[in-house]
Formats: structure tokens, C-alpha cells, sequence
């Protein structure tokens, strides 16, 4: 049998996130579910199937050049390049996580901006269970062309199956005063969008990790809460019983992508 090597220290979420924002918080808790800890901690589940990690997938959209690659970049690999290179048709990442005690992997598709590109790039909003609408804080035109993005992205995925996202990038080039006022109307927005509001700076690394993790934990209790609700108690959670998404599917984009992008 094949085992995966262990998740890597600084991958490891023991507490639950915190939002950023409480305004722009749509998950009003500090811990777990009651229901999904009672599941992660049964001994029999958590010792079999250990090294068939679940995933979900997460899109990240908006325009071009508000920095949706830096954001991935960032946290993916603690990078930050100054030069410009728009993403050609889709990229993406998966990053290896441990959540109470759990093996769990986040796929993480980064998408063009460019106009030319949406054709290819709304292939690969199918089957997402996080989608995260990027703006860039410097730029409020940005921010008024989230709802769009927003809509396509959901456009491709069953209704009231994804986590939403709203990120402000950049938030390194405003004054105090110029993010408090950029910030209100973004939580605004995220409301109207029934999104979660993050601001973050991928230049100096300001929120990007505590912004994913939060991201990981809400996808990862949302799966193993959907997998009892649709009465599948009998899978083993961390068997890979709960993977979101059809697996043959996702190979098939992740081989596609490949071929494809740069």
C-alpha cells in the first residue's frame, strides 16, 4: 500500500481560522462543528485509508493583473516576483493539508484574466467547491467587476454548492486611510455577493496564510457534513469516501491543463 509522505508542519490546522473581517464573516463560529469533530475523532475512521487524501477544489477569478497568481504564489510558495506574467488559459496548485488530524488536499486553479482566455478558462470553473473573486484594492474598477466573475464562476456549478470568496490584493499600496474606505465598500460588495471579504497583500504575505486556512477548513467540514448528510456514515472520512468532485473528471482537467498552460 502506498502511504503519501507526512503534510508539512506549517500545513498542519489544529484551531479553527478566524475571518479576517468580523462584518464580512458568513461563519459566525471559533471551532468545529459538533457533528464533524465527533467524526474526526473516531479512532476506527481516522486509522484506515489515511494515505487516500480528499480534495476539493477551489477556482480563483477577476480581472487581469489583480494579482490572483501572486496571492497563489504567496502562500503555495512563499514567493513574491515583482515581474508580470499573465496566466495563459488555467494553472493551478494543490497544497496538502492536516486538519484535525486528517489528511486533506486543496486544489487550487488559478484562471485568466484576459478576455481571450474565459472561453478556455470557464471549462475548469466545473465542479469547484470554493470560488475565490480577486480585486485589486488599488484599483476600484477591480472591485465592480467581481459580481461578473462571480456569476460565470457560479454559472458552470450546481446552485448553493461552493464557498465564496471576496480578496482584496494589494493592500500594501493604500494608506490606513485609503484600505478602510476601499475595505467598506468591498464588505458591501461581499455582501451583496454572499461572500466572505479578505483583504490581503501578496507583497508582504499579510493574511495570505491565515486566508487559506480558512479556506481549507470551511471546504474540509463542508465535505465531511455533506457526506453524513447524504447518509454515507459507513465511508471512512479520510478514505477518500468524501472527495469532492467526480476524481476522473478532475484527472482529466488537471491532464488537460498540463498540455495546455504555461
Amino acid at each position: 500500500m502506498h502511504f503519501a509522505p507526512p503534510v508539512s508542519r506549517n500545513r498542519i490546522i489544529s484551531t479553527f481560522p478566524k475571518c479576517y473581517n468580523p462584518q464580512a464573516c458568513l461563519q459566525m463560529k471559533e471551532d468545529w462543528s459538533s457533528k464533524a469533530k465527533l467524526a474526526c475523532r473516531d479512532r476506527s475512521t481516522r486509522q484506515q485509508g489515511l494515505d487516500r487524501l480528499k480534495m476539493s477544489k477551489a477556482v480563483v477569478v477577476g480581472d487581469l493583473n489583480v494579482g490572483k497568481t501572486c496571492l497563489i504564489n504567496r502562500f503555495c510558495k512563499d514567493v513574491f516576483n515583482r515581474d508580470y506574467k499573465a496566466t495563459i488559459g488555467v494553472d493551478f496548485e494543490i497544497e496538502r493539508f492536516e486538519l484535525s488530524g486528517l489528511p486533506y488536499s486543496l486544489q487550487i486553479w488559478d484562471t485568466a484574466g484576459q478576455e481571450k482566455f474565459k472561453c478556455i478558462a470557464s471549462a475548469y470553473y466545473r465542479g469547484a467547491q470554493v470560488i475565490i473573486t480577486v480585486f485589486d484594492m488599488a484599483d476600484i474598477k477591480t472591485l465592480e467587476h467581481t459580481r461578473q466573475w462571480l456569476m460565470e464562476a457560479l454559472g458552470e456549478n450546481e446552485p448553493n454548492t461552493c464557498f465564496m470568496f471576496l480578496v482584496g490584493t494589494k493592500r500594501d499600496l493604500l494608506s490606513a486611510e485609503e484600505c478602510q474606505r476601499t475595505e467598506r465598500d468591498a464588505v458591501k460588495m461581499a455582501s451583496e455577493m454572499n461572500a466572505e471579504f479578505w483583504s490581503v497583500s501578496s507583497k508582504t504575505g499579510e493574511n495570505v496564510q491565515e486566508f487559506f486556512f480558512r479556506v481549507a477548513a470551511l471546504a474540509f467540514e463542508d465535505a465531511v457534513l455533506k457526506d453524513m448528510e447524504l447518509g454515507n456514515c459507513s465511508v471512512k472520512i479520510g478514505d477518500g469516501g468524501i472527495l469532492k468532485g467526480d476524481t476522473a473528471q478532475q484527472d482529466s482537467e488537471v491532464h488537460a491543463a498540463r498540455k495546455t498552460c504555461c
